[in-house]
């Protein structure tokens, strides 16, 4: 890996645009390979650099003009979190990433898994039943895992399972030999700008494969031949699909699977969904049924997607903070079977909440929180554009999460369940979903 970025910043001007995790993990690599001319980074916060790198002649660009000096460098590693605020047509230096440059260097090893929603569970699910078959894997990617943080533990015979945002695909001119594409919904307009740009940057998982490489792909998102030279295999619960998903029952290659329900920690159809894509991706490493299984059944679900964090006076509480679209709040619902309250709101970015209001106004839970600026949205469209809408006692509009949840607290029956799935971003109320989940659980758990 040190040579594969050796070669790209030899006697180079090499800047490092944003210094958040991926942005530390690129400078130490960068660094440690060496050869560069000048070595810069930029960033809107101030930068820190570690202690023992503090006397060495590193330039540091900070605040509202930190992007303002881009065409001064040959090679720019842009962190994924980073908005260009120039067409990238326009600099005359190029823009790499360590996620692309790690898969030019691993694409035969690389699982790249992509999707608006699902992509974390079904990676790091596919990632612990390799290790449960004794496979020698990684995981790395946008599950918070830098690529060049795990290099070194890489050697030819290791599946590297690589969770792929659309923001490290956006700029990709290489795609994985796997290659998984899960599902699009509306999502990150405040960046894109069009729902026709979000869906081009999450297709640079196939875009750049070859032939003899294979892409799994929702059945409703089939590419193109001439898109897509890969070995195209269809999921979905249609007949004509490669990997079939009919309730608990998989079927791919003339085998049959049954999702073994109760054992497992996963809730939901949409889980079915991902075991079933999982399922196909793990027959490429000729993982059995039983090696499947003992991996299904011994996986944790990740914190904050429609985590079960416990039961207090007698009402069951879900953590569903990742829920940023209105399709993850209406499967937590439809998974949950026995929920009487749902919390949902948070930063408003503008999409559409049709789908969401119309699925609420026929379904049977007894308390809908509304919380937020998207809380307030969806309840004034409600009770200016939907006039059937079924029984406008169920709603309950608040400010903020801890109302939501001592509201919960006093109208949610007892032996029923609470979720928050709200349907939108955390960001301008919390630092990210996460420390909403962390929030809404400590909320819950207090007396």
């Amino acid at each position: 890996m040190l040579n594969t970025i050796r070669k790209v910043i030899d006697d180079k001007n090499v800047l490092i645009l944003g210094f958040g995790r991926e942005g530390q993990s690129s400078f130490r690599l960068i660094y440690q390979a060496g050869g560069y001319k000048k070595l810069a980074i930029s960033d809107l916060h101030e930068i820190v650099i570690p202690t023992e790198y503090q006397d060495k002649e590193i330039l540091r660009i900070s605040g509202t003009d930190y992007q303002k000096s881009l065409n001064e460098y040959d090679v720019i590693f842009k962190s994924p979190g980073i908005v260009l605020n120039q067409d990238v047509s326009k600099l005359t230096g190029r823009l790499v990433s360590q996620t692309e440059l790690f898969f030019e260097r691993y694409k035969n090893q690389i699982i790249g898994i992509t999707g608006t929603k699902g992509k974390s569970t079904t990676t790091t699910l596919l990632y612990h039943i390799l290790k449960s078959a004794g496979k020698d894997a990684v995981l790395a990617g946008n599950i918070g895992i830098p690529a060049f943080d795990i290099w070194e533990r890489v050697d030819e015979n290791t599946i590297i399972t690589f969770e792929m945002s659309s923001h490290q695909l956006e700029y990709m001119t290489v795609s994985p030999r796997l290659g998984v594409y899960l599902n699009v919904h509306e999502e990150h307009l405040d960046h894109y700008g069009t729902m026709e740009k979000y869906v081009r940057a999450k297709e640079n998982i196939f875009r750049n494969q070859e032939t003899g490489d294979k892409l799994f792909v929702n059945e409703e998102l089939m590419p193109d031949a001439a898109v897509c030279k890969s070995d195209r295999i269809s999921v979905g619960c249609g007949e004509n699909t490669d990997i079939t998903i009919n309730g608990h029952t998989i079927y791919y290659r003339g085998r049959q699977y049954e999702i073994p329900v109760n054992q497992i920690h996963l809730l939901g159809e949409h889980n079915y969904y991902n075991i079933g894509t999982a399922y196909g991706v793990a027959q490429e490493f000729h993982i059995t049924d039983e090696e499947f299984t003992k991996g299904l059944c011994t996986y944790e679900t990740l914190p904050h997607r429609l985590q079960y964090i416990g039961t207090v006076d007698g009402v069951k509480y879900y953590d569903d903070s990742i829920s940023t679209i209105c399709d993850t709040a209406i499967q937590a619902l439809n998974s949950v079977k026995d929920a009487d309250t749902i919390l949902i709101g948070g930063m408003d970015r503008g999409i559409d909440y049709k789908e969401l209001i119309e699925f609420l106004s026929a379904h049977a839970v007894s308390n809908i929180i509304l919380m937020a600026a998207t809380g307030k949205r969806i309840y004034g469209e409600i009770c200016h554009d939907y006039a059937d809408f079924g029984d406008l006692n169920r709603l309950h509009l608040v400010d903020t999460l801890e109302e939501a949840v001592l509201l919960a607290k006093k109208v949610t029956a007892k032996g029923k369940s609470c979720v928050m799935s709200p349907a939108a971003a955390s960001y301008g109320i919390f630092k990210n979903f996460e420390e909403r989940g962390e929030v809404f659980n400590r909320l819950v758990h207090e007396t």
